[in-house]
């Protein structure tokens, strides 16, 4: 059972890890090479990877997407969509597609006059099932090799640990005023019944013994 324990826990953790991962931003140092738009089908499982508006019906089927194409310091493509995300999860408010294309348009370079941006994003890019994390914000910096430090994630881990800790330190007073008590009282109330019938015990055995010494008297004893 202790395994069966571990293993629930640790799906529960890698779930939970997962979701940060899709969820929290991310930032990729780039060089735009391109943008284009293009007709995506929202009916199969990976509709789930697509932003859904405010203002999207939803009985639609299909929509034009913008996508902005990218090269990384090492050479590697890029590719992410440029979708707003209306008031939907996750909270981004992103409502400036239009603005942004622009933006990526305006650093489009090539690799003799390279000009390098941050994209900050959310989500996964998975070519076996055409998903692309979605673009939410683009500006741009000197060099590959700039330095990006993640404020809003560490902001988030350290609060989520104080919660974490807030939480754990209710749960220990909790335990401490109200089930340790219990717990206790039942341990002395069990204490004393067991001691009660050591007592019982003990009394019936003095009796019984008491009965065989008389019983003992009336045997016949052994002749000489």
């Amino acid at each position: 059972m202790r395994y069966v324990k571990w293993a629930f826990w640790a799906m529960i953790l890698a779930v939970f890890g997962s979701f940060l991962h899709y969820t929290l931003p991310q930032h990729d140092v780039v060089r735009i090479v391109g943008t284009y738009q293009e007709r995506q089908d929202l009916t199969d499982w990976t509709s789930m990877f697509w932003s859904q508006p405010d203002d999207q019906s939803g009985r639609l089927v299909n929509r034009d997407v913008q996508f902005i194409q990218s090269v990384r310091p090492n050479g590697r493509p890029m590719v992410y969509r440029n979708e707003d995300t209306g008031w939907r999860w996750p909270p981004y408010f992103k409502f400036n597609t239009a603005s942004l294309q622009t933006q990526a348009d305006d650093l489009k370079s090539n690799v003799e006059v390279p000009k390098w941006a941050v994209i900050m994003h959310y989500g996964w890019r998975n070519e076996l099932i055409s998903i692309f994390p979605n673009a939410v914000a683009i500006r741009p910096v000197e060099g590959p090799d700039a330095t990006i430090i993640p404020w809003f994630n560490i902001f988030f881990f350290v609060f989520m640990g104080l919660i974490i800790l807030l939480l754990w330190r209710m749960w220990a007073q909790f335990r401490e005023r109200t089930i340790d008590p219990v717990l206790t009282d039942a341990g002395e109330v069990w204490e004393s019944v067991d001691a009660r019938a050591d007592a019982a015990r003990d009394r019936a055995k003095g009796v019984f013994g008491r009965i065989n010494a008389w019983l003992a008297t009336w045997r016949p004893k052994p002749r000489k």
